[in-house]
């Protein structure tokens, strides 16, 4: 199944929905929290009956036709693969490209344009056997060839140079023959070959991209099971079918992404089968959940959001700022303004509580909520007077409610704040450069620490959305070095517990919510299945959706 990982932009982040932040995707991973709350009931956190997390087809036979329309509540700004930055993004470049090797449903990393792979004994040398029998779509600047070696050298190299949050390390690739292509690393790598399925990582032909220039991701080409037939800016992406696709003909006859801002509108849709599939989020998860024509799919998310911190520049560079900002703010009110009705747990850690890591004694170390104590440090920090910051979010109506209850809530302890907003795109560039003085994020991607803990605090990834605070601690470098060289996954859960250690006692955001991934799907939706990261599988090794009219 193709997973892509992106960072998720502040908050809610569904594929489908959100950006408000940064991260997959991850795409790695980025998206926002765009859900819609009413002044009642923001904060309902009853149970709910939690659905099946795939569709129920008990007795059913898959059918051939149909376009299957999925809401997003972003319009994905960028398309080339080595320039995505969210879940946006990422749903799309999954349709239209395939990875050198993908991930299972159940996590394993299998075939996908490699049939098999051997590691050299140092680790520093993967060599990839390709398929011989895989096409691209013809495109402007080539008719539909075969996919070989030289492409895969191209694509993973340009990832390497180019790509949006360095979503690979590699020294270089050497081509043998056709379908055999040798990939060098700097140094061994746990976590190579998951970071192959990323959607930045998607093979794709020069001729294109060196054809279309600046304006590839509008015309993208790929060897997936669908090919782009129009890209409107805002509005939508429409994929029609590849008869050609290497590993079976898809069901559908495409796929249209459509663009719909608003939570109410977007169930709407869903209830007048406009929308097929969508995220939900605010007061349309609940009304979701009463509509017995509809299919709410629910599962934990890998995903956490979280209020970073610039370590830089201005007032928060000063580590005690940050510790007061920390102990000012309760971070189960800002889960519920972001993630009501049930669809997220207040976060402690900078890890989703799904990571093999995650150690729940490590949340004693993070700072209780205590106003008082805050005014204490900020006096002793030399700011008994109080300070004034700027706080930057997506425009999404989730993000605003979350900014606007850690802005009151801080105003308690005498920072001032000042909610700065923006479409994801330009909130996206701009949380990356080390200016704000606050910033609101989501990060969503595998399960393995890696993909959070080196993309967030490692130094070698600032400037980047997922170290966009500036985050530089060389003994945190140094374990996350070592943990990503480490062949032992418990020897590797002890560095990153150790990392996290020293991570947390610097202070350098407020984690306050592990998110649910709640998809809402029509009843004439079959062969879908819902993963961790939200991503959509509608057509590979392991499924193939359908519609029924």
């Amino acid at each position: 199944m193709k997973k892509m990982k992106k960072l998720i932009a502040l908050l809610l982040a569904a594929s489908m929905v959100g950006a408000m932040g940064a991260c997959s995707g991850g795409n790695q991973g980025t998206t926002d929290n765009s859900s819609s709350t009413t002044e009642e009931g923001n904060t309902d956190s009853t149970e709910s009956s939690v659905a099946p997390i795939e569709t129920n087809d008990e007795g059913l036979e898959p059918q051939d036709g149909g376009v299957l329309v999925i809401a997003q509540s972003s319009s994905p700004a960028k398309l080339d693969p080595v320039d995505y930055t969210g879940t946006y993004e990422g749903n799309i470049i999954d349709q239209v490209c395939d990875t050198l090797v993908d991930m299972s449903q159940d996590g394993e990393i299998i075939p996908s344009l490699a049939t098999e792979w051997t590691v050299s004994d140092d680790g520093l040398c993967y060599t990839f056997t390709l398929r011989d029998d895989v096409y691209f779509h013809p495109g402007e600047y080539q008719d539909g060839r075969k996919m070989v070696a030289d492409d895969v050298k191209y694509s993973l190299e340009r990832s390497n140079e180019l790509s949006a949050n360095s979503r690979i390390k590699i020294d270089h690739c050497e081509v043998v023959d056709d379908t055999t292509v040798k990939v060098y690393l700097p140094a061994p790598s746990s976590t190579f070959l998951t970071t192959l399925t990323d959607s930045g990582n998607s093979i794709v032909p020069q001729e294109e991209v060196e054809g279309w220039g600046d304006q590839f991701g509008a015309h993208l080409v790929g060897t997936g099971p669908f090919m782009m037939k129009e890209f409107s800016l805002d509005e939508k992406c429409e994929l029609v079918r590849n008869d050609k696709y290497w590993v079976a003909k898809p069901h559908l006859d495409g796929v249209t992404f459509t663009v719909v801002t608003e939570a109410e509108q977007t169930l709407n849709g869903l209830q007048a089968g406009d929308i097929d599939m969508a995220a939900l989020s605010g007061e349309s998860i609940k009304l979701a959940r009463e509509d017995e024509n509809l299919t709410v799919l629910e599962m934990e998310a890998l995903q956490f959001s979280y209020i970073y911190f610039n370590m830089v520049n201005g007032p928060t560079a000063d580590k005690e700022v940050r510790k007061a900002l920390i102990m000012g703010v309760n971070r189960q009110d800002l889960c519920d303004a972001t993630y009501p009705y049930d669809s997220a747990t207040v976060a402690d850690l900078p890890l989703p509580p799904g990571s093999w890591a995650y150690d729940e004694s490590l949340e004693d170390l993070v700072p209780d909520y205590d106003p008082e104590g805050a005014k204490q440090v900020l006096a002793d920090a030399g700011y008994a007077d109080g300070l004034e910051l700027d706080f930057y979010t997506s425009d999404s109506k989730s993000s605003m409610d979350m900014a606007t209850v850690a802005q009151a809530e801080w105003q308690q302890i005498g920072v001032n704040i000042n909610i700065q907003t923006s479409e994801w795109g330009t909130f996206s560039e701009y949380c990356a450069n080390g200016q704000c003085d606050i910033f609101a994020m989501s990060w969503t991607w595998y399960s393995d620490p890696y993909f959070y803990l080196n993309y967030l605090f490692h130094s070698s990834h600032i400037g980047s959305q997922g170290n966009g605070q500036g985050f530089n601690v060389p003994e945190v470098d140094e374990l996350l070095d070592q943990a990503e060289q480490e062949p032992d996954q418990d020897t590797r859960a002890e560095l990153y517990q150790e990392a996290i250690k020293k991570i947390v006692a610097e202070y350098p955001q407020v984690d306050y919510a592990n998110r649910k991934n709640i998809t809402g799907v029509t009843s004439r939706v079959h062969g879908f299945k819902m993963s961790t990261d939200n991503a959509f599988d509608l057509c590979s090794s392991e499924a193939n959706v359908w519609i029924a009219e």
